[in-house]
């Protein structure tokens, strides 16, 4: 009706107008059919293949709810796209502790009213020189140019989470506006340089003297209106970014992490991984009245420094939070599997020794563990670009993590085997429903005399004699067919019937 350009009360009696496609006003050259992109434009026509999607997507994810300083697991609606270009940043920051033992600060500011963000650290800086291939400043060419980065050399076993050299670049080609500042105190030199306009357009760098000690700090503001978030960062993203600094002081050791101004105060993994405890612990109580607890058991085994791992009991579905070389890998991964198949294989020994006769196999049991691992793995391996999966083999992590005996045995005394025996009788129970006499049938056995009524809708007034042995049966056949055939069944067992008070 629109497109008609026809007033609306004239067209009322006619009959529907339906929109056609648009047709192609002149069919296309095969030269005009197939381009070639720049590396940049595939980037922001493509998002997608770098990081992830920059449509509004709800998923259920753990979150940091700042009213109660726990973590939360709730429904949200976020951009991946805009978590994976702040993530990258934060990725890039942790991983400065890989390559310098001093670093012990990272600061985090997220400013809602403005939209941008910062995250800076200490500890070695970039070189402020003048790269001799490619003649420009370092800095410049880490920052501001793609498949450009120190993470190429695969003789090297490295455990940082920088790959594929997109890292920052992909936030600065989804920013307005994109300033990297760093101090090099071996050179002397301070840099300076702002990008805008999604990497498009870039200042001349500011080089000064400058003796104080080395930093780096990018401060970014996203493209909003390519992310289709013209509010801004919403209290959903806001929770998830603010996890996702809280995983960085959580995880990587040494390190003060200050999120706003603040210091987060978390003094180790564990108390990290208590975060989520309180969380599932309130939500029991919530359910199910009183005060219900959940503790985490850590693996406090010396014998695998790279590897810290965490078990807490799962409400019958599993559930991980991991990280490698201080990526989340939300969706677990090979390094995830490493550690469940030893916590499942301990519980299935635990299991046995206690239910005897049980069906149940690894995988049954895994739906009733939460693990948390956060570990460090040579030159990782991923499903993609957004880095959400770990696909590593075990044996080329770099490293062994077998699981203390102390810390399996804690697993085995925890919650888990009751959930787990529940479930056995459960599933049990749930095998037995299916012949429990609510599906009406004949049964075909030649051996046995069936009551008349049985199979139909009064089969509940019939009761089956069991005999031992065919001879035993020719006595109940004579007495049945006196009281009562329509009632009254027989089917004589093979020898005598299982005591079955320890089956």
């Amino acid at each position: 009706k629109k497109s008609s350009g026809v007033p609306l009360a004239e067209l009322e009696n006619d009959s529907m107008v339906i929109d056609a496609p648009a047709q192609a006003k002149s069919k296309k050259t095969a030269t005009e059919t197939y381009q070639k992109l720049t590396q940049l434009e595939h980037i922001i026509k493509r998002p997608d293949t770098y990081i992830g999607s920059v449509e509004k997507t709800d998923q259920q994810m753990w979150v940091f709810n700042k009213e109660t300083s726990q973590m939360e697991y709730k429904s949200i609606t976020y951009v991946p796209g805009f978590y994976k270009i702040f993530d990258e940043i934060l990725v890039n920051a942790a991983d400065n502790k890989q390559r310098d033992s001093t670093m012990n600060t990272m600061k985090v500011t997220i400013n809602r009213e403005s939209g941008e963000i910062s995250v800076e650290n200490n500890g070695k800086g970039i070189p402020v020189v003048i790269h001799e291939k490619e003649k420009i400043y370092i800095p410049e060419l880490i920052f501001g140019h793609l498949l450009a980065g120190s993470n190429f050399d695969d003789n090297e076993q490295k455990t940082v989470g920088g790959r594929n050299g997109y890292g920052a670049k992909l936030c600065n080609v989804f920013s307005t506006e994109f300033t990297l500042e760093c101090q090099d105190s071996t050179h002397g030199k301070r840099y300076k340089q702002t990008w805008t306009d999604n990497m498009q357009k870039m200042q001349k760098a500011k080089i000064t003297s400058s003796k104080s000690a080395d930093f780096v700090r990018v401060t970014f503001k996203p493209d909003y209106e390519r992310f289709g978030m013209p509010e801004g960062i919403s209290d959903d993203l806001e929770a998830l970014l603010y996890r996702r600094v809280y995983d960085m002081a959580g995880t990587v050791r040494g390190v003060k992490v200050h999120l706003n101004g603040t210091q987060i105060k978390l003094k180790d993994f564990k108390s990290y991984c208590d975060l989520y405890a309180k969380s599932i612990a309130s939500e029991r109580s919530a359910e199910e009245g009183g005060t219900p607890t959940c503790t985490v058991e850590i693996d406090k085994d010396k014998g695998h420094p790279r590897w810290e791992v965490g078990f807490t009991v799962s409400d019958g579905t599993f559930q991980q939070v991991s990280f490698v070389n201080s990526i989340a890998t939300t969706s677990g991964g090979t390094h995830v599997n490493y550690i469940a198949d030893q916590i499942t294989a301990s519980l299935l020994k635990a299991l046995n020794k206690k239910k005897k006769g049980h069906t149940l196999k690894q995988t049954h049991l895994r739906n009733h563990i939460f693990i948390f691992v956060n570990c460090l793995v040579n030159n990782p391996a991923f499903t993609s670009q957004t880095k959400e999966q770990l696909t590593t083999k075990a044996s080329q992590f770099g490293s062994r993590c077998s699981l203390g005996e102390d810390f399996l045995k804690k697993i085995a005394k925890s919650e888990a085997i009751e959930n787990i025996m529940d479930f056995a009788q459960k599933k049990a129970d749930k095998m037995m429903s299916k012949s429990d006499g609510n599906k009406r049938s004949r049964v075909s056995n030649a051996k046995l005399v069936e009551a008349n009524l049985a199979g139909t809708r009064r089969g509940h007034e019939c009761t089956l004699i069991l005999t031992e042995g065919d001879s035993a049966k020719g006595l109940a056949v004579s007495g049945r067919a006196i009281l009562d055939p329509d009632r009254i069944g027989v089917f004589p067992l093979r020898g005598k019937l299982l005591n079955v008070r320890d089956a």
